[in-house]
């Protein structure tokens, strides 16, 4: 395609969710702040992913859930993944995916974009994924664990969840509503649930993950306020692969709690007990991340 036809294919979407440098034209971000933060979000959990596997994804089948156009896609084929399938609700997002894959110049064996509601095409996703993105979601469903059931049989190892929360204390979904019209929201049911930091822990153990809360470490929180107060946070979470490689800073590890010393994952604690403590309140809390600190646990 010449740059003229990439540039008019550009114009045709109202809205860009993410700025993308196809071949010197920018896509029109909708918020410039948002260039900020899914920058501070690569270095957040895709940054400590590539690096939990070596330093490349070479080998790897993704599976990219909500993929949007495509940009964390984009970023696993650049770190050496051998395929990633992208789903999303929304045809105008796939076509935006498709657009920035062959403005890219990416061998079209390398990935396939497809437009449904992740319910129905998890149940037909070709063979199965060493790493799922499930970034921006979680919150924005009425089933969170269908959606944990479902992904579970195809995913091998790792599920990376990025998530909006609850700020609840303990285990807990709250319910909330949102509208079918912003692109960024559901695509069946305004009824949502967003859960706590507890509940993503709990329910992915169901599935035999272990997990940890990174911590984030933004240097600039321009559009990542959510961030700063607590109310979203990034899980790893493994099957086989173990999370002490994770060399970042740790909110909490289940089965346990942790903070990060000298690159391993020390002063475990019962998953009962992390609840027990999030019940008392945060000075339990604190007092617990001083302990393990020091060294007293």
């Amino acid at each position: 395609m010449d740059r003229q036809e990439l540039l008019d294919r550009i114009k045709r979407f109202d809205r860009w969710h993410y700025e993308f440098d196809l071949a010197g034209y920018k896509t029109p971000i909708f918020d410039r702040d948002h260039i900020n933060r899914h920058e501070q979000r690569k270095r957040y959990f895709f940054a400590p992913l590539v690096n939990l596997f070596g330093g490349s994804l070479a080998g790897k089948r993704v599976l990219d859930l909500a993929c949007n156009a495509g940009f964390w896609s984009l970023l696993a084929v650049e770190h050496g993944c051998d395929y990633v399938l992208g789903i999303d609700g929304r045809q105008a997002h796939i076509d935006q995916a498709n657009l920035v894959f062959e403005a890219k110049g990416i061998a079209k064996d390398r990935y396939d974009f497809r437009c449904s509601n992740v319910f129905d095409i998890l149940q037909q996703a070709p063979g199965e994924f060493d790493i799922v993105f499930c970034l921006g979601l979680l919150y924005h469903v009425s089933k969170p664990m269908t959606l944990l059931e479902q992904v579970s049989p195809l995913n091998r190892d790792v599920l990376v969840i990025d998530t909006s929360l609850s700020r609840q204390p303990g285990a807990y979904l709250e319910i909330r509503h949102e509208t079918l019209d912003e692109p960024r929201h559901a695509i069946d049911y305004e009824l949502v649930m967003y859960p706590t930091q507890a509940a993503v822990l709990e329910m992915v153990r169901q599935f035999d993950y272990q997990a940890a809360i990174l911590k984030p470490m933004f240097t600039d929180y321009t559009g990542g306020a959510d961030y700063a107060d607590g109310s979203r946070r990034a899980f790893v979470c493994a099957k086989v692969t173990d999370l002490a490689g994770l060399h970042v800073e740790l909110d909490l590890v289940s089965n346990g709690i942790s903070a990060r010393q000298g690159g391993r994952l020390d002063g475990l604690l019962d998953f009962k007990a992390i609840e027990l403590l999030q019940a008392l309140g945060g000075k339990a809390l604190r007092r617990l991340h001083r302990a393990v600190k020091t060294g007293v646990l």
